[in-house]
């Protein structure tokens, strides 16, 4: 069974930095694709990145391109999502998800992505 745990949520001012990391264990040789989520209050669920792992491409939603980079380190079986130039539209609890069977690379739609972490909060704001 895949396992994933986020940290390095936390409380940054507008325009500030964090990076949050995704660390995986279980099966991770069997994953397609790992991607970052965000939900806040009252909002539906949506895709932030995702990177996948056959040629490290990487997908950005438009609210975040330029902002956010996604990576991961394949000794540490980690995926990291540096997030700069913070908005207060970016506070959310972020998750980070897992494929292993068919999914579009393109949608970042989380009912595609069958593992997930518990989430870490991400809160901007002056």
């Amino acid at each position: 069974q895949l396992k994933l745990v986020e940290s390095g949520g936390g409380l940054v001012q507008p325009g500030g930095s964090l990076r949050l990391s995704c660390a995986t264990s279980g099966f991770t040789s069997e994953v397609n694709a790992i991607a970052w989520f965000r939900q806040a209050p009252g909002k539906a669920r949506e895709g932030v990145s995702c990177i996948r792992i056959q040629d490290d491409k990487k997908n950005y939603a438009r609210s975040v391109k330029g902002r956010f980079t996604i990576s991961r380190d394949n000794v540490k079986n980690t995926v990291y999502l540096q997030m700069n130039n913070l908005k207060l539209e970016d506070s959310a609890v972020y998750y980070c998800a897992a494929v292993d069977g068919p999914y579009s690379f393109q949608d970042l739609n989380p009912n595609q992505y069958e593992y997930w972490g518990r989430g870490t909060q991400v809160t901007v704001s002056s």
